[in-house]
């Protein structure tokens, strides 16, 4: 545990010191006061940071005392000690941005001096560090100019600042030239999965628990994708005018539904909306013990261009494990099916850095994917949300090993080996909190194959509108005064809908009347 004593200059930071802190000691725990058990204790004011280490066996003192010895530099207190670790003075400008990369850059050098470990991306625990990346480039640095600038100011390693600006010239070439801005994204959640995975914090719900009240969860989600439209005809309305440009269909698994359900929902998007200028649909039918002959024929039918199939391992006992009830080969079935059904832009994601899976297992997975050869592979590395049953289960899985930083970073590199054997280039990046190794999220496809709507979601570059159950709404807007923003040409508005299916139902007139306010103000 690490106890955090922060003044008031230096509490406005304090999500960025812990997520700082968590990738140095992931699973690590906080709190705000000293206690016995915090192994590690930061003490920070306006003129520095100062960093102590527990002695093994001895209790600190109290909070007065640790600030007195955070300023002496002396070890001693009435009821124990800490061990200085290391101290950096702040030279604050009062300008939150440069303010925060100074803290950030003192605390990475006394973690690093601590742990004898570096992190490969550096001090950036956002999730967009490809932003940054493009921001360089439309500074008009070159690409080797600004991958020099994110190891220096952010201290990312060589590997992941070429990875970074690599990504941020793709998405420019990608983008050049489709007026995204005039334009919309729609996101439409379903729920619902065959099974609950360990690792997953997502709104999703067993299937066979709410298989009769699924038609009912459809006939509202429908009022929602009809208001969406009306939105579309409404003058002052965020989306007024604009054309809707890609859809993505996610959950838990859209195909966890029966065919009849799925059919019933592609009609309701496909009949509500105006397609003419849609670039792309992509539907997720990730769990393929949720795929049938007649479903995969059914989004054929609606014209759905892009679906994903996903594994996460094509290790058995893993599979086993992690609580997916569908066999190796019920995923090449699968893929096999999807093939000859006539789907050309098939993605498969996996995870790296699953519950007791070494490099050998990973090295196994991605042999088979290789085989299958899918048009796209988006490699995740495990992030253990708070609501993941592995962290809220946690003491039922504190056994279970999972990779290190070393060992991450192995898989990490092979997965990049064969996404390049396939021929698929990263497109997309984003970081979570708790990624294992310190690790990202990357997207690899195809020429041709690429999903727009995921770099225009994560760039936060249009507005996207979420229907359904736990669906995030953000509205990219243009600020007529980008002075009163920091400079920036456009903010996001956000809009989150009602995340629990129990009270969604019951409650979709409220939530309509609050996200049409929303959508006209916004």
């Amino acid at each position: 545990m690490t106890a955090l004593l922060l003044d008031e200059t230096i509490e406005k930071y304090e999500q960025d010191l812990r997520e700082l802190l968590m990738a140095f000691f992931p699973g690590e725990k906080f709190c705000y006061e000293e206690k016995p058990e915090a192994g590690l204790f930061l003490w920070g004011k306006a003129g520095g940071l100062t960093l102590f280490r527990r002695e093994t066996g001895e209790e600190t003192g109290t909070g007065a005392e640790a600030e007195n010895r955070a300023e002496t530099g002396t070890g001693t207190g009435a009821e124990g000690r800490l061990i200085p670790a290391g101290s950096r003075s702040l030279c604050l400008t009062g300008q939150r941005r440069e303010d925060k990369s100074l803290i950030k850059t003192a605390l990475y050098s006394l973690l690093a001096e601590l742990t004898g470990e570096s992190l490969p991306w550096g001090t950036l625990t956002g999730i967009r560090p490809v932003k940054l990346a493009e921001m360089l480039l439309a500074e008009g640095n070159t690409a080797k100019e600004a991958e020099a600038l994110l190891q220096e100011r952010y201290l990312t390693s060589r590997e992941k600042a070429s990875l970074a600006v690599e990504i941020a010239e793709r998405e420019r070439r990608l983008l050049a030239g489709f007026p995204y801005r005039k334009g919309f994204s729609l996101y439409v959640g379903i729920p619902f999965c065959p099974t609950t995975c360990l690792y997953c914090s997502f709104t999703s719900y067993p299937i066979s628990k709410w298989r009769d009240r699924a038609w009912e969860y459809l006939e509202d989600l429908a009022l929602e994708l009809q208001q969406v439209r009306r939105m579309q005809e409404t003058e002052g309305s965020l989306l007024y005018g604009k054309p809707l440009q890609t859809i993505y269909v996610g959950g838990g698994t859209p195909t966890s539904l029966d065919e009849a359900q799925l059919r019933k929902l592609l009609s309701e998007i496909t009949g509500t909306f105006d397609l003419s200028g849609l670039r792309e649909f992509t539907v997720e039918a990730g769990r393929p013990d949720s795929i049938t002959e007649g479903k995969l024929a059914a989004l054929r039918e609606f014209s759905v261009d892009r679906i994903s199939i996903n594994p996460q391992t094509m290790n058995q006992k893993t599979l086993d494990l992690i609580g997916r009830r569908h066999t190796v080969e019920d995923v090449k079935e699968a893929f096999a099916a999807a093939r000859a059904a006539g789907f050309d832009n098939i993605n498969m994601d996996m995870i790296v850095g699953l519950p007791k899976e070494d490099l050998e297992d990973v090295a196994h997975t991605l042999s088979e994917i290789r085989v299958l050869g899918p048009d796209s592979l988006t490699v995740h590395a495990l992030a253990v949300k708070r609501a993941a049953r592995l962290n809220t289960e946690g003491n039922a899985w504190a056994h279970l090993a999972r990779a290190g930083k070393a060992e991450a970073a192995e898989m990490t590199a092979l997965s990049e080996q064969t996404a390049e054997a396939l021929g698929l280039k990263p497109y997309y990046l984003y970081r979570q909190k708790n990624m294992a190794g310190n690790q990202e999220n990357v997207g690899y496809a195809a020429e041709g194959k690429e999903n727009l709507y995921n770099i225009l979601m994560m760039e936060e570059l249009h507005t996207v509108v979420g229907c359904g159950a736990g669906a995030s709404t953000k509205a990219v807007v243009e600020n007529e005064d980008p002075g009163l923003y920091g400079g920036n040409a456009f903010r996001v508005e956000r809009f989150e809908n009602i995340k629990n299916v129990a009270e969604y139902l019951p409650r979709i007139q409220e939530l309509l009347e609050k996200k049409e306010k929303f959508l006209k103000k916004a």
